[in-house]
């Protein structure tokens, strides 16, 4: 009989600052200094510095200029109909009270990868200035996942903010894939990723299930890492167009339901009866076996009666 886990109990007042040492303001370090001296020579000002109560990581609060502060370059697009249900309400509370997370890049310009679709409510409003929760460490710009809460992603914006992350850092130097779990979170949205720029219209959802369980981050460089997803990708979209060719098969027979895509895929599933964690599989192999299983399909071996179980 398998053992039930127990939560872990977190003694009270076990981790993080007081409140007097929250707000110590005795001396700052040299980084902190400089982006403060940066922020005022921008024309923002210095609010308050503090050091936020969980890891003591130093926090600017700061009044920005609106026009210096951008998106991180790797966001999902904008949501019109958000932007506009925001800036009603900023608009009617007369109030902007939910400061942006920002990092400065460079002079006079400052990025956010939380907040983006609060910068576009405070533009459509004529606004000249953002209240901003400015960090230290430029690299909480990279952790666009984590920190962003203002609007739920679908699993297409994930993936598009993901892949598109991953191949920004390339750029700026050796990094593996594996260094980054944190940011990207699954390597499932990589894979995805790459999908849906091919197709727009992939059913990523559909293949989830499959993909959580053999797709893992590679200990190889991030240039390396993505050439060899383009190879998964490729594998996908190719299953992906013989499972909808099966699924408008079975439609012509007359076979309606809104899971037809998603029991078709869970048939050609190679781990379908394998419920073992350390199933040994691998995602070249896996995908592989995917892509047979959708080419072989019996269209015969499908009834009503096991979409209506599925259902």
């Amino acid at each position: 009989m398998a053992r039930k886990k127990t939560k872990k109990v977190v003694p009270p007042k076990s981790r993080g600052l007081s409140p007097k040492e929250v707000a110590s303001k005795k001396s700052f370090p040299l980084k902190v200094n400089e982006i403060m001296e940066g922020i005022e020579v921008d024309g923002g000002r210095i609010l308050s510095v503090y050091r936020e109560p969980l890891g003591g990581h130093w926090v600017l609060l700061s009044s920005l200029p609106l026009d210096q502060v951008e998106p991180t370059p790797y966001q999902r697009k904008l949501s019109e109909p958000h932007v506009k249900n925001l800036a009603r309400v900023i608009d009617q509370t007369d109030r902007f009270l939910d400061p942006v997370i920002a990092v400065r890049v460079g002079k006079k310009q400052y990025q956010v990868p939380n907040g983006y679709h609060r910068l576009g409510a405070l533009k459509t409003l004529g606004a000249k200035t953002v209240m901003a929760l400015v960090m230290v460490d430029q690299e909480v710009a990279k952790m666009i996942l984590a920190l962003n809460v203002e609007k739920s992603h679908n699993l297409r914006e994930k993936s598009h903010e993901v892949i598109s992350l991953a191949e920004h850092l390339m750029s700026e130097g050796h990094y593996k894939e594996s260094d980054f779990t944190l940011e990207f979170e699954s390597p499932v949205f990589l894979t995805l990723g790459l999908c849906y720029r091919e197709n727009g219209r992939f059913s990523g959802s559909a293949y989830q299930s499959l993909l959580k369980r053999i797709d893992k981050f590679q200990r190889k460089s991030l240039d390396m890492a993505i050439k060899q997803r383009i190879i998964w990708s490729t594998l996908l979209l190719e299953t992906d167009e013989r499972v909808s060719e099966i699924v408008m098969e079975l439609k012509n027979r007359g076979m309606v339901s809104n899971y037809l895509k998603n029991y078709v895929v869970a048939r050609i599933n190679p781990l379908r009866f394998n419920l073992k964690r350390n199933h040994g599989l691998t995602m070249e192999d896996g995908l592989q076996q995917a892509l047979k299983a959708a080419v072989k399909f019996n269209l015969s071996s499908i009834s009503e009666k096991d979409l209506l179980k599925v259902g």
